[in-house]
């Protein structure tokens, strides 16, 4: 064989593997990941800033005043992004794979593929909808400023805008996560002034005493389970980042980079951007800035508010669509693993685009959207930190991982673990008897010790013993830091499977 010819085999070899570690399942060496800590910060900052926080702190002053309310934000978020970070940022960081590859030992192969295509699809494509929804709003509101003409909040404008914004998240996640890196970079420190404007102009045209004397908007008759409910929704809100963390966090350099600006990044951002929603709601009756910053910044500055903001959605919606898809391919088997990229985010967008024509549906059932998910990521949370940190000591074969069924540590009957699943159900089913989103009937110890922390102790213990009853045998090898070497056989394994 030609000299040339074997060159460029190598190099178009070389160039199949890096294209499959970026869209695909395959573990990331270290010299492929981009991100340091700055970039990861960028980020998450971006992702936190989007219209749909604004609206998580609009839905706080149901229950609670400025203050209080101030204070379930930072108590929830806080205990949310913790268990979450550790859930699914330390494991991918340190193994360069999206959490879903890592999860096969706590649910299994098909398990891993149930739990994707029922609770995280679901999830994602309904934050992917509310957030192309709050862009074509922005869209809309900047139109009406420029036209002169009053557009209904949920009218066809905002259909038309949110469709748009799906088509352009599209065409910014068909060039892959290097592209979202770059975007978020400039997009987040953009977004982190634009939140501090808000903010002047909310208590410029208020007042500060108005805002810090403003009574909560439907809190319940006793005032602990209020604000017991407002901390809960933000526990669902810090924990509602798991399905995206772990494919973001497999790019960054170290787990320095990767643990403490997923979580500081994240919290500040996050709490910037509901503060200015609390305060908005608490004072003007609507936390959904695409209704008071034009009248309070002007048809010039507000309008460039707005449509900074519609951007900021769309970059938004392309990190939370490229983990999931990532997460589709890794579970499906055979099923997605050739169907090309743009095709596959293509098809994603599917649900979110009719969604978007039902936009005053999705703003009303977002507290429910919310805290129903959060139920069952928050044990998704709780089994994932019993098997990573306590089962396996924090050392998993990724070899063993990517043959999955072909191999023997994590192939399971029928490529279920019953233990995960159960510990699944079981977790969720114990926030939703303690705290159910849809009624609003709490069990009285729920005032004590809310809902979230308390249902992912219990998938974590049903988990631990479930497994030592029935998989004492599927636990720990010798960890195994990856290298080309040590996991091309299970690509190559995967890639005839």
């Amino acid at each position: 064989m030609p000299e040339g010819h074997s060159m460029g085999s190598g190099a178009d070899a070389q160039a199949e593997l890096e294209r499959e570690a970026a869209y695909g399942t395959f573990p990331l060496l270290k010299e492929e990941r981009t991100w340091s800590g700055w970039d990861f910060t960028w980020v998450n900052t971006a992702l936190a800033i989007a219209t749909w926080a604004f609206l998580v702190g609009g839905s706080t002053a149901l229950m609670v005043g400025f203050q209080q309310g101030v204070a379930a934000m930072i108590i929830g978020n806080t205990i949310g992004l913790g268990f979450m970070v550790l859930a699914s940022v330390v494991a991918s960081q340190r193994y360069g794979s999206e959490q879903y590859t890592l999860l096969r030992g706590a649910f299994g192969v098909i398990g891993v593929a149930i739990l994707v295509f029922t609770v995280i699809l679901v999830t994602e494509m309904g934050w992917s909808s509310l957030l192309a929804i709050m862009a074509g709003r922005a869209a809309s509101q900047v139109l009406s400023t420029a036209t002169g003409i009053e557009l209904d909040q949920y009218g066809p404008a905002v259909t038309v805008g949110g469709l748009i914004a799906i088509g352009i998240a599209w065409f910014v996640l068909s060039r892959g996560p290097v592209m979202i890196g770059r975007f978020n970079k400039w997009i987040a420190p953009g977004l982190a002034l634009v939140t501090v404007i808000m903010f002047v102009f909310l208590v410029a045209n208020t007042s500060w005493s108005t805002l810090m004397d403003a009574a909560p908007l439907a809190p319940f008759d006793d005032d602990t389970l209020s604000f017991m409910v407002a901390v809960e929704f933000n526990v669902g809100v810090g924990v509602s980042w798991y399905p995206v963390m772990g494919s973001l966090a497999r790019m960054t350099v170290s787990r320095k980079a990767a643990v403490w600006p997923a979580f500081g990044g994240l919290l500040v951002a996050t709490l910037i951007a509901q503060i200015v929603g609390m305060g908005a709601a608490l004072t003007l009756g609507d936390s959904d800035p695409t209704l008071w910053m034009v009248p309070f910044g002007g048809p010039l500055l507000g309008g460039a508010v707005l449509l900074f903001i519609a951007f900021a959605n769309i970059t938004s919606m392309s990190s939370i669509v490229y983990s999931t898809i990532l997460a589709l391919r890794q579970s499906s088997g055979k099923l997605l693993a050739r169907v090309p990229w743009k095709v596959l985010s293509a098809l994603f967008f599917a649900l979110p685009a009719i969604l978007a024509f039902f936009p005053q549906f999705m703003y009303e059932q977002f507290m429910v959207f919310v805290s129903v998910s959060g139920a069952f990521l928050t044990a998704v949370c709780g089994v994932a930190l019993a098997d990573y940190f306590i089962l396996r000591r924090q050392r998993l074969d990724l070899r063993e991982l990517h043959l999955g069924q072909k191999g023997t540590l994590y192939a399971y009957p029928s490529g279920i673990n019953i233990a995960g699943v159960l510990g699944l159900l079981v977790g969720a089913g114990f926030y939703l008897w303690l705290y159910n989103p849809i009624t609003l009937e709490t069990q009285p110890i729920f005032s004590a010790i809310t809902a979230s922390f308390p249902a992912a102790i219990v998938a974590a213990v049903v988990y631990l013993v479930t497994t030592k009853l029935f998989n004492r045998s599927r636990v720990a090898r010798p960890d195994q830091q990856p290298t080309r070497t040590q996991h091309q056989p299970a690509q190559q394994q995967e890639a005839t499977s």
